[in-house]
């Protein structure tokens, strides 16, 4: 059977790419985006399968109604999937206050406003799944990345606790964590004013490795939407779903080394519980 569904980002990059794999299969697509008139050809190949809003997602008010427009005239959505958002670049220092606030309410607050606004809506149908593509940095951290660290982790936190707490409801969460995947991601980085006194630091060899090309790459934008479609088709998905080798790769090391560092503080830990 087909379904119906939400993609926040659609103008580009695998919200784009997700919109056309799902209209090319049967499905009806409610695609929100910043900018009119980018998904023109695919509204005119598909019709009323495709229905195009726009959406900014640091308004509030507007996510409220556009969530309510694509329930009230699709009738239902079975999946919304939460992929709007871009990177902010730069040491924590060399980053401006508008740019921190704008990295937070488009990719940490304007997720968690998507979510709540739907949620009220997958209740009244009696159910649904919504997919929230977050990043291997959401359990990892590179440097010169703080702020888009901070928005991937802190909706982890969001989703996990809110997924406990519609799950008695029917309602589901996938947070996909991919990789660095070939897409348009690196072109639309928002970059903060480069101070020298970091060109000796790790911030330094990651801007550079930016720069020269020898930031390895690896994932595959179509099969990493692929693989998003058939989790958000299986029955039973898991809560986290790493896309790509260096994100399976990247996430394994890291909750590894978290663990160790763990159980090297039980002792402490213990020590701290009344008698």
């Amino acid at each position: 059977m087909s379904k119906t569904w939400l993609i926040t980002g659609a103008s580009s990059g695998l919200g784009r790419l997700m919109t056309e794999r799902l209209l090319a299969r049967g499905d009806r697509v409610v695609a929100t985006l910043r900018r009119e008139g980018v998904l023109d050809e695919l509204q005119q190949a598909h019709g009323e399968r495709l229905l195009v809003l726009k959406l900014d997602l640091t308004d509030v008010a507007g996510i409220r109604e556009v969530t309510r427009q694509a329930f009230g005239r699709m009738g239902r959505i079975d999946v919304v999937v939460s992929n709007a958002g871009y990177g902010l670049f730069g040491a924590a220092e060399e980053l401006s206050d508008e740019q921190i606030d704008h990295q937070i309410a488009t990719n940490l607050t304007g997720s968690i406003q998507l979510i709540r606004a739907a949620l009220p809506h997958l209740r009244a149908q009696g159910g649904g799944r919504i997919v929230q593509v977050s990043s291997e940095g959401g359990q990892k951290a590179y440097p010169n990345f703080s702020l888009y660290h901070a928005t991937k982790w802190g909706i982890e936190g969001f989703v996990e606790s809110t997924a406990q707490e519609v799950a008695p409801l029917g309602i589901d969460f996938i947070l996909v964590e991919p990789g660095p995947t070939a897409t348009d991601f690196a072109a639309g980085l928002v970059q903060g004013t480069p101070l020298e006194v970091y060109d000796a630091t790790p911030a330094g060899d990651v801007r550079r490795a930016l720069a020269d090309g020898s930031f390895e790459i690896k994932g595959d934008a179509a099969r990493t939407v692929d693989a998003m479609i058939t989790a958000a088709d299986a029955p039973k998905p898991p809560l986290r779903l790493a896309l790509g080798s260096t994100a399976y790769t990247g996430i394994k090391q890291a909750l590894e080394e978290r663990l160790q560092t763990l159980e090297a503080q039980r002792e402490v830990a213990f020590s701290a519980d009344a008698d």
